[in-house]
């Protein structure tokens, strides 16, 4: 035995943390991989585009660039890089922001709206159907533990999160 997982035995319930954390990720990469490729074969879409249209679909009145990065976890340059995307497909459009005319704000058109609309149809129906062996109360109860958790994981000051 190393040195190292000694010390990590003395940590009272460390080995605990990291199986949860690995079950975590693993569930998590599981349901977004199969999620991914749900919405590429019905939609020729990616989960990513789904997040940021997920975004817009939540701010009728858009969002600029930079917000729709902290919002869905990635750069500003893939963001710019999606967002040109949708727009050339017809589903999201770009202005200038009235206050401050170096910012873009970005927006559902309503074909993106339509188009976003059946995909999170599709989008809930994959979830019920991956989550089907919990029961209601369990999930509720994971839903729960994992809101417990959360609130140790967010930037101090940021309460905007409703998942």
């Amino acid at each position: 035995m190393t040195s190292a997982s000694r010390d990590l035995e003395l940590e009272s319930g460390t080995h605990e943390a990291l199986r949860v954390w690995l079950r975590l990720f693993t569930c998590s990469t599981m349901i977004a991989t199969h999620i991914g490729s749900a919405l590429k074969r019905e939609f020729g879409s990616s989960l990513p585009r789904f997040d940021l249209l997920a975004q817009l679909d939540r701010a009728p009145a858009g969002l600029r660039m930079g917000e729709l990065s902290r919002r869905t976890l990635t750069t500003g340059g893939n963001v710019t890089w999606l967002v040109r995307a949708l727009e050339a497909e017809g589903l999201v459009a770009r202005r200038v922001s009235p206050d401050d005319r170096r910012t873009a704000i970005v927006r559902l058109t309503p074909a993106g709206r339509r188009h976003f609309s059946a995909m999170a149809r599709a989008h809930e129906r994959w979830i019920v159907s991956l989550l089907s062996s919990l029961t209601s109360r369990e999930q509720r109860t994971l839903h729960d533990l994992l809101g417990i958790a959360k609130q140790n994981l967010r930037p101090p000051g940021n309460t905007n999160d409703r998942t």
